[in-house]
């Protein structure tokens, strides 16, 4: 059973910084689930792909609306997906959800959706 867990969300004031964990667990075969993701969804849009990786190579995509202010990483070794937030801004406001599927390489995942989701983690940017 695959798992994923999200946590680091909060409220901040425009501008600011947060950095999201997503701990993974329960994949009965690595070398299937080889891109991890984390998608948004604010109240009233659809649910968008922002940030996807390859965690074996660490090749990355990026939606155009966050490219230069956001940042993927992952830490193999903690089985763990980090999205670093800089320069946040009042419409990053969102559901933020880590996410993945077989055999979707990063763009895949990101623009064709997961099927395994987690709980998300609320972003909020407001003065």
């Amino acid at each position: 059973q695959v798992q994923l867990v999200e946590s680091g969300g909060g409220l901040v004031q425009p501008g600011g910084s947060l950095r999201l964990s997503c701990v993974a667990s329960g994949f009965t075969s690595d070398s299937d689930y080889y891109a991890i993701g984390w998608f948004r969804q604010a109240p009233g849009k659809e649910r968008e792909g922002v940030s996807c990786i390859n965690t074996r190579d660490g090749s990355t995509y990026y939606s155009d609306s966050v490219k230069d202010r956001f940042t993927i990483t992952r830490d193999n070794a903690k089985n763990t997906i980090y999205l670093q937030i800089n320069n946040l801004k009042p419409e990053d406001t969102a559901l933020y959800y880590c996410a993945t599927q077989r055999f979707r390489g990063p763009r895949a995942l990101c623009v064709f959706g997961p099927r395994y989701w987690g709980q998300g983690t609320q972003v909020t940017v407001s003065s």
